[in-house]
């Protein structure tokens, strides 16, 4: 099976061998920073450039895909697809490149992919809160075995960026603003899917993995130390003051994090540590499994 995620920020790929008796089984699991929502907050339209990023990505992916002889693929776009005036632009270039219509789905079904794929083989006390924080928007799962309730909101660490966090770095005025604007999102989220009552809460994305790499300390990002790692409350602030403070270039210095996520994870690391907050959890356990894996089990 092929997945294929586009976000806002990043477009990544899962090929996957799925089996009755053995499970899932990852082929290969690809990441490209192609930052299509660029710009989208204050537009309200996916710039050229923007899409011909995704098409060099997609464009390899594709061969990928070919020479893998996959069974069947399905492509979603969220948040920066679903917000453009000329998302049509976007699905013709999809379709003229792997020679399929993507999927623009709506926060509530990208939700519950991203349950599917987060609770996969996971053993921590339920109910869980799930939180995928992407670059547009972020989604805030509640349930066990499955979904109880799920709202998505627009807070993303692309848009929280372009629209506070925009000296380098952010201003402490920048800051106050961006916190504002995310802790009035969460507490309606939070509200919407009973999101305190949850046992367990579960981070998805670059944004918390990087988090959670910084906070283990580790000498470069790897996958496997960081699944199912559980950080602090006092971790994820303290890491998150120190990507505030320091400006792109600065951040870039840290061995585990990707050139393309440079600018934008203090926003990123912001919304996590609010989350962390509003929803009075003392830790987070940090998911490399997400999306990607929920949109493979639905084609099995």
């Amino acid at each position: 099976m092929a997945a294929i995620d586009c976000g806002t920020n990043s477009v990544r790929l899962l090929i996957s061998d799925i089996s009755d008796d053995s499970g899932m089984s990852d082929v290969t699991r690809q990441m490209r920073i192609v930052r299509l929502g660029e710009g989208v907050d204050q537009t309200g339209r996916l710039a050229p450039a923007a899409i011909e990023r995704t098409r060099v990505a997609l464009a390899e992916y594709a061969k990928d895909i070919a020479e893998a002889g996959v069974d069947a693929a399905r492509m979603v776009a969220t948040s920066a697809s679903r917000d453009a005036e000329n998302a049509a632009d976007f699905r013709a270039m999809v379709f003229d490149t792997l020679g399929f219509v993507p999927e623009v789905i709506t926060g509530d079904e990208e939700a519950r992919l991203s349950f599917a794929g987060a609770v996969r083989g996971l053993t921590a006390e339920a109910p869980f809160l799930v939180v995928d924080i992407g670059g547009g928007s972020t989604e805030f799962v509640v349930g066990s075995a499955e979904v109880d309730a799920a709202i998505s909101v627009d807070i993303g660490c692309v848009r929280m960026t372009e629209r506070h966090l925009r000296a380098d770095p952010p201003t402490p005025d920048q800051v106050a603003a961006a916190e504002a604007d995310i802790t009035a999102a969460v507490d309606m989220a939070l509200a919407a899917v009973d999101g305190t009552r949850a046992r367990t809460l579960v981070g998805l994305a670059g944004s918390v993995t990087t988090v959670a790499a910084l906070a283990l300390g580790l000498p470069e990002y790897d996958p496997k130390r960081i699944h199912r790692s559980t950080i602090t409350a006092a971790d994820v602030a303290k890491v998150t003051a120190g990507l505030l403070a320091e400006s792109a270039a600065k951040r870039l210095e840290h061995p585990v994090m990707h050139p393309g996520r440079a600018d934008v994870i203090g926003a990123g690391a912001l919304i996590l540590r609010i989350i962390v907050e509003r929803s009075g959890a003392d830790s987070v356990i940090a998911s490399e499994s997400d999306i990607l894996d929920g949109i493979a089990l639905s084609l099995a």
